[in-house]
């Protein structure tokens, strides 16, 4: 977090652009000290802290359109350090689109070790939150998937139109689910290029244990997110999906082992399989 909150005190942009609001979810770390040193020593950037106690990704969102003043609502993780000119950049974009009710930027993934484990590939950016097509804005479309939780952008009017975040999402999905609230209002939401972050993946977040988490949550959470949106035949269609990705998979598994890089195919594998396991599970759980 001291990363993230230094990357936004040295922005090109005004201070009166912007507000900074940090939503503390129920946290039990000294995340309450950073922050009020952090508004204690700034005191030209507009900083407030809020206590969310439902703990939940989405309740932690939900408390941000809340309490914003401003009309759009950009979120970011406390693990994403800004480009300088993010800000400027986004008020810009906006400013020029005004017809825009969101968007996603850029997201390189910033590795603690210095480069990525031998086992990653383009299959499994999601896990990393790499999100990069081009130096272009462009509208989002099925191959660009959605704006990642870690850098999208959306105005607060239409995310109090459509209901703003679903609070049984507590972990994972949240971002494809507003998403595709938002684009039923309006298809106006854009890839940004111009507003990066990096993402940073310490050394936990690669372990086994966090991977196996990660996806199994991702397949039990999308099973909620589908029932919220189309009922039983939306999760039966989801579960098809998930099935017919883990097969794929399993013919990834062996391509990659035909080029020498059998560690890559297990994991593209697992990643699939975890999944597939979390979809059916009732629940998992995750501290």
């Amino acid at each position: 977090m001291p990363e993230a909150l230094e990357s936004i005190r040295i922005q090109n942009a005004s201070y009166h652009l912007f507000e900074l609001l940090i939503v503390d979810n129920n946290s039990r770390d000294n995340t309450a000290s950073i922050v009020q040193t952090f508004i204690r020593q700034n005191p030209q950037i507009k900083a407030y802290y809020f206590f969310e106690e439902n703990k939940g990704l989405s309740f932690a969102r939900n408390r941000g359109i809340a309490e914003a003043a401003a009309p759009v609502i950009a979120y970011i993780d406390d693990d994403a350090i800004l480009a300088p000119g993010y800000i400027d950049h986004l008020a810009s974009f906006f400013d020029s689109y005004p017809q825009a009710i969101g968007s996603g930027g850029r997201v390189i993934p910033k590795y603690e070790s210095g480069s990525p484990p031998p086992w990653m590939n383009k299959y499994l950016n999601g896990f990393v939150g790499y999100h990069s097509f081009g130096d272009e804005i462009l509208l989002y479309h099925p191959k660009m998937k959605y704006p990642p939780g870690c850098n999208m952008a959306y105005k607060k009017d239409q995310l109090l139109q459509c209901g703003g975040f679903n609070n049984e999402l507590k972990f994972r999905s949240d971002d494809k689910y507003i998403f595709h609230k938002m684009k039923a209002i309006s298809n106006q939401i854009y890839y940004v290029p111009e507003a990066s972050l990096f993402h940073y993946i310490d050394a936990e977040r690669l372990t086994f244990e966090n991977f196996k988490k990660l996806f199994s949550k991702t397949g039990n959470e999308e099973k909620i997110r589908s029932r919220s949106e189309g009922g039983t035949f939306a999760v039966f269609k989801k579960g098809i999906e998930f099935i017919v990705k883990f097969n794929v998979s399993i013919l990834l598994y062996f391509l990659f082992v035909l080029k020498g890089e059998g560690i890559k195919g297990k994991y593209v594998f697992l990643s699939q399989w975890f999944t597939l396991k979390g979809f059916f599970k009732k629940e998992v759980f995750v501290r």
